[in-house]
């Protein structure tokens, strides 16, 4: 029973603020009424992962959270939307551990596939910038350690 989810390269395009907000104030007058539905809920948290703004992708990782907690029949979308999110905000760790748990559970997925291209590319490009910044902070070490030489043969 798969439903559709779009590929990641698909799911970068944020919605309206509009569309955004709709989705805001179903889960708003639900939650004012006791009840949020696990479908408010979810198209919510999908909202707000989509969205540009890191606090929404945050609100919106942990709606899914609870979502895949109490739900065990929407784990697969929240595993998808839970790496998705993760990947947004930076946290390849955490997107790639859920993007593996739904590889392991559908290996042939191509939304999964496609966003472990995109998680694998964050890690690269993390591990670059992270071995930039040794280089230089090795180089800036190096300077000061010539300079603190000089001085003192001098």
């Amino acid at each position: 029973m798969p439903t559709e989810v779009p590929y990641a390269a698909d799911a970068e395009i944020s919605l309206t603020f509009d569309e955004l907000e709709v989705l805001q104030s179903q889960y708003e007058k639900e939650e004012a009424q006791g009840h949020v539905s696990v479908q408010t809920k979810f198209n919510y948290a999908w909202g707000l992962v989509k969205s540009p703004r890191r606090e929404h992708q945050s609100q919106g990782v942990r709606l899914l959270q609870d979502i895949y907690r109490v739900e065990p029949t929407r784990r697969r979308e929240c595993l998808y939307y839970l790496a998705l999110g993760n990947y947004k905000m930076g946290n390849y760790e955490d997107a790639r551990k859920f993007n593996n748990l739904l590889i392991e559970k559908e290996p042939t997925n191509l939304q999964a596939q496609s966003l472990d291209t995109l998680i694998e590319k964050g890690v690269a490009r993390e591990g670059y910038i992270g071995m930039a910044l040794v280089g230089g902070a090795a180089a800036v070490g190096t300077i000061l350690l010539a300079s603190l030489v000089r001085r003192t043969r001098k």
